[in-house]
């Protein structure tokens, strides 16, 4: 039997780095209805852009269980099972799937020469973003009973501007981590 490959220390020091980020930008957030506009995506799109994918997942699998065992790292500086349970829960765990598209994709974009980083980093932000909004509007339909127009309504359109600023902020600042981090 194969086993699998650990993780190296100079990895996990990248893991713990960036989920130490993700702990300290994520709580901030602007109230704009029942998901507030949270800067928790923008530290999504940095460790996304930032990390190799196997590391992108541990960071934001550390990080959500941060939060779930109640330390203080969601928005509005909440945690605990009941915060993945509410009706913004789904979009916590849509982190998961939102970072390891964003990282995935940027990896095929530039192995592929598709698009300068830049472009090929905003361009699998988006894609991951598409992702976030449908697991987190998907709970919140099953948790609130809303239809799905008026769930978009209130979930999604609202956070298109801020996210596309977040999306546009990370293109800006991702490169720059990643030649920092030596990662790759």
């Amino acid at each position: 039997m194969q086993s699998r490959k650990s993780h190296s220390v100079r990895e996990m020091v990248y893991i713990a780095l960036f989920t130490a980020i993700m702990c300290v930008i994520a709580p901030f957030s602007i109230p704009i209805g029942p998901v507030p506009l949270t800067f928790a995506t923008l530290a999504v799109y940095l460790v996304a852009t930032s990390l190799p994918l196997r590391a992108t997942v541990a960071s934001i699998t550390l990080y959500i269980a941060l939060g779930a065992f109640g330390m203080p790292v969601f928005a509005n500086f909440e945690g605990g099972l009941q915060k993945l349970a509410s009706a913004s829960g789904g979009y916590i765990i849509g982190y998961l799937p939102c970072a390891a598209i964003t990282a995935s994709l940027i990896r095929v974009f530039e192995k592929k020469h598709f698009m300068r980083a830049g472009l090929s980093h905003a361009a699998g932000m988006a894609a991951g973003t598409v992702a976030l909004y449908c697991c987190g509007t998907a709970w919140f339909i099953f948790q609130t009973g809303n239809p799905f127009g008026a769930s978009v309504m209130l979930c999604v359109l609202p956070f298109i501007p801020g996210d596309a600023v977040k999306i546009a902020a990370a293109a800006v600042i991702s490169p720059r981590l990643r030649s920092i981090a030596h990662m790759y």
